[in-house]
């Protein structure tokens, strides 16, 4: 898988969205207490915008993304379950970082749930390191960075 691998989402691709999302993070349900946010999104808006960006075929996994002025905001990284372990995450990862560079933007952000412990053993894998911990409404968040040279 490359980046020619990773492409936009569509209109048709929005079940699909849907479905690898909250396939990924049905899990984390009974362990935090509450639905992830990220399965709550409004997919067919966050399609619409160009935020999402989608691989394989089928499709087995996902980024959504926010430009900003000073950074790129990775708010979803999805992988169906049969798919994690693969490097299919990891690739994702790569394509953030090599979208925020061509946009000119030399920082990627993003946080995970405090009790997706998981996720905190990944980031620092791929250089991202950890900026504060923070409660956001009823969510305990760890937030990260990685800054891009």
């Amino acid at each position: 898988m490359t980046n020619q691998d990773i492409r936009p989402a569509h209109a048709f691709d929005v079940p699909t969205v849907k479905a690898v999302t909250d396939a990924a993070y049905e899990h984390y349900i009974e362990r935090i207490g509450q639905v992830p946010r990220p399965m709550e999104r409004d997919h067919a808006a966050t399609v619409a915008a160009g935020q999402v960006f989608v691989t394989g075929d089928p499709v087995v996994g996902l980024v959504v993304v926010e430009e900003h002025p000073d950074h790129l905001y990775l708010d979803n990284i999805a992988v169906r379950p049969e798919a994690q372990g693969q490097g299919v995450g990891g690739r994702l990862l790569w394509f953030v970082e090599a979208h925020a560079r061509a946009r000119g933007l030399s920082e990627v952000r993003l946080y995970t749930n405090a009790m997706m412990w998981e996720n905190q053993e990944i980031y620092p894998k791929f250089g991202y390191e950890v900026v504060e911990r923070r409660v956001d409404g009823a969510y305990d968040r760890v937030h990260y960075r990685k800054r891009l040279v």
